[in-house]
């Protein structure tokens, strides 16, 4: 285990455990518009798959999963002259919820009108602006062991920025070899957050959860690692460092998020092959834990940290980097494969 990533691990869990003691003026029917959802209630996602279409004009919009194909939330609105969420992070942080479900009964009695076929899209970002990205670090016993260090007490925890966020079939741009070049993957699960929590029990951790996705923790080991001091920040937060897809998945579809498997190909070798049950601190355990120290709101979202099987995890001389031409799938139970490409 490199020495940088050994100190960060120990300062950042020791300094943890030690703190732990209505429609606008002028709009139509015709017009979805995003906003508060109506009469002011925050309505949590239920029953629902969903994925971001990206449309000929650039926008990125909500599409829903159906078994007849993806409904276009924005056609449907047009189409049916009603209001409705048009992108997963107004759906999330605006708790409207109930306006796309009332979309979806009316759209499916007109048929396919407003269905696409799933083998034709273009995905777009399931999230552009979510108000927290939280990263977990070191959080399977089995990869802890692979690198050589005792489990944290306490989650170490970091954080990713909204540059990083990338969509499913995204491409991610190897940096000038000056900048960086020890390239690596992180299949993780990532929890998106459907209420504002703080300071909530263990026990209600998940009631606070909309659903999940599959995420990558993309990261650039040389500028997180061996600049002076470690620069976590810069080494997971470059352009595109956070796919994430292809679907976002609500929370009851899934059930217990600590019992998923999780797989990892790098052009289509097995790299990862693991299980949420080998969390260090459970979804539940993290959740608390964050909420004690700052709150978490609807629409941010968690990675959850990445089992055994990463490059830095592999013997210094056997360490061979992503490159340009490379294709990685990342695979949960329940969520999807996402694929990407480095470019």
């Amino acid at each position: 285990m490199d020495n940088s990533r050994r100190d960060f691990f120990q300062k950042s869990t020791a300094a943890a455990a030690a703190g732990m003691m209505g429609l606008a003026s002028g709009q139509t029917l015709a017009q979805p518009m995003e906003g508060e959802a109506k009469g002011g209630q925050h309505e949590m996602v239920r029953g629902l798959t969903l994925v971001s279409l990206l449309q000929k004009d650039g926008a990125e919009t909500l599409g829903v999963k159906l078994p007849e194909g993806v409904l276009d939330v924005r056609a449907a609105a047009r189409g049916l002259r009603r209001t409705a969420p048009l992108t997963l992070d107004d759906l999330l942080q605006n708790g409207r919820a109930g306006e796309l479900d009332a979309l979806i009964a009316a759209a499916r009695k007109k048929g396919r009108a407003y269905v696409l076929d799933e083998s034709k899209i273009t995905y777009g970002r399931l999230f552009k602006n979510p108000g927290k990205i939280v990263c977990v670090g070191l959080n399977y016993r089995r990869h802890a062991k692979e690198i050589g260090m005792q489990p944290p007490r306490v989650p170490p925890l970091f954080n990713k920025y909204n540059n990083a966020i990338a969509a499913q079939n995204c491409t991610i741009k190897v940096p000038p070899r000056d900048i960086s070049y020890k390239l690596d993957y992180e299949t993780e699960l990532l929890v998106v957050m459907g209420k504002e929590a703080r300071n909530v029990p263990e026990d209600k951790a998940l009631d606070y959860v909309a659903g999940y996705c599959t995420g990558q923790d993309f990261s650039a080991r040389d500028l997180q690692l061996e600049l002076p001091n470690g620069q976590w920040m810069i080494g997971k937060t470059l352009d595109n460092f956070a796919p994430i897809g292809p679907y976002f998945v609500s929370a009851d579809v899934v059930g217990n998020p600590n019992d998923l498997k999780l797989e990892t190909r790098v052009n289509g070798e097995l790299r990862q092959s693991s299980n949420t049950s080998d969390f260090i601190f459970n979804v539940q355990q993290i959740i608390a834990y964050v909420s004690k120290h700052f709150p978490l709101e609807p629409g941010d979202l968690i990675f959850t940290g990445t089992p055994e099987g990463v490059i830095l995890g592999k013997p210094a001389d056997q360490r061979v980097w992503l490159k340009a031409g490379d294709h990685v799938e990342s695979s949960i139970e329940k969520l999807g494969t996402l694929k990407f490409s480095l470019v």
